[in-house]
């Protein structure tokens, strides 16, 4: 589990967004993408939507994903990706 220690060190890092990062490492696919929507994120890890939606802020901030807004054919919107850099 080597992908840890890019959180080990990260002290600026809010124990909610090492949290979130480590969800979202676990369901990335080969091209570290995951998709779940901040729903399941917070029903999956027990913590409130809007705790959710700060960890993905700060682990933005600090470079260690990029969130992509996704949308059906249809116009609506769906879950957003997140990439793992």
């Amino acid at each position: 589990m080597a992908y840890y220690r890019k959180l080990y060190d990260r002290d600026e890092l809010p124990s909610r967004a090492k949290l979130v990062y480590i969800y979202l490492y676990d369901r990335c696919d080969k091209e570290r993408k995951a998709w779940p929507s901040v729903k399941t994120i917070a029903k999956e890890l027990s913590i409130s939507d809007k705790t959710v939606r700060r960890a993905i802020k700060d682990l933005e901030k600090a470079g260690l994903i990029r969130k992509e807004y996704a949308k059906r054919k249809n116009g609506s919107f769906t879950s957003n990706r997140y990439f793992l850099l």
